[in-house]
């Protein structure tokens, strides 16, 4: 082989390992830059599944909380509304108890008014004065009521039976009885400090509302000086409940305890318990409730009457107590 085709070759074999080695390095440096381009891919997908990870329980954790709200603002909203519910019902109940008392007052008003009206000193009216009627005239009777916002229930006693028919009742005023009742008509009320009013509890209210079940006494009482007393009349026909039978029964009075018929039942205050009253007994506190609706009258400045009238009136509702705690009263006429 001429030397100069021996070159050329070795040339030609030297460019080729060249290019060889070029290739190779080329080939080493792109699969270096790609294995970082993946490298590089891989820790960004990596940080972002970490930061999808970290949105998610974000997001149950809002969700959680929106579900939580969302059951505590329905529960106050129930709440709201029940509670709204309830005092209705309350503002309804008192606006119609509120109503019959009005009612009731306004009825009593006006037949005190014209009572008063009524009766001048030259005119006196016979019914607020039954004392003056004439003997051999018939005397009114008194009309009843089923409940009243005094508390009072009118009845009118009859006097006492005389020796003999013609004896006409002479009446003197009792000087200390009424220096104690011009004392009180000063300032009127029913607090006790008072020396009328002590006088009259102890004398007339206490006796009068004194029944055996003493417990029960005391609670009646209560109720009329607080003009909370309920009495309504008994349908007979109707079958007793077993908390009426608890409170007395048609045939025997709660309040004695003696064996009568019971046409009448009475309500403390708001309490849902009746209790069944004999003729005399409803007699003993209709009498009391008198003497307070006719103080509370004065106290309200309803009684247009001269101060021996109200005294007298007011000696008059004392003897009344006094007539029923000792067993007299009248039967209601069928």
């Amino acid at each position: 082989m001429p030397p100069e085709e021996a070159g050329a070759r070795r040339q030609e074999t030297y460019d080729m390992s060249r290019l060889r080695s070029s290739s190779l390095e080329i080939k080493e440096k792109g699969t270096e830059f790609l294995r970082d381009q993946l490298d590089a891919a891989q820790k960004e997908l990596k940080v972002k599944d970490e930061e999808c990870v970290r949105l998610s329980h974000v997001r149950n954790q809002l969700e959680l909380e929106l579900e939580e709200l969302t059951a505590s603002l329905f529960e106050e909203a129930h709440k709201m509304v029940r509670e709204a519910n309830v005092k209705q019902a309350a503002a309804e109940k008192q606006l119609k108890e509120a109503q019959g008392k009005i009612d009731v007052l306004q009825a009593e008003v006006s037949a005190l008014k014209t009572l008063v009206l009524t009766s001048t000193p030259s005119s006196p009216n016979r019914q607020l004065h039954p004392q003056l009627l004439s003997p051999g005239s018939s005397r009114p009777r008194g009309h009843t009521r089923n409940k009243s916002a005094s508390g009072a229930l009118q009845l009118q006693t009859d006097p006492l039976p005389t020796d003999a028919a013609t004896n006409r009742e002479d009446r003197e005023l009792d000087s200390v009885l009424f220096a104690e009742f011009l004392s009180w008509k000063e300032k009127p009320g029913l607090d006790r400090s008072s020396a009328f009013i002590s006088r009259v509890f102890r004398e007339d209210i206490g006796p009068c509302l004194s029944f055996t079940c003493s417990k029960l006494s005391q609670s009646v009482q209560r109720a009329v000086e607080n003009n909370s007393l309920t009495i309504e009349p008994v349908a007979m026909l109707s079958l007793p409940t077993v908390k009426d039978i608890e409170s007395g029964a048609p045939n025997k009075c709660a309040l004695s305890g003696m064996s009568r018929p019971c046409r009448h039942r009475i309500k403390l205050g708001d309490k849902e318990n009746y209790y069944y009253i004999s003729p005399s007994s409803r007699a003993r506190i209709t009498a009391v409730c008198n003497f307070f609706t006719y103080i509370r009258y004065i106290q309200q400045g309803l009684v247009r009457q001269e101060v021996q009238q109200m005294f007298w009136e007011v000696m008059r509702l004392r003897r009344e107590m006094s007539v029923a705690k000792l067993g007299y009263f009248l039967t209601e006429e069928s």
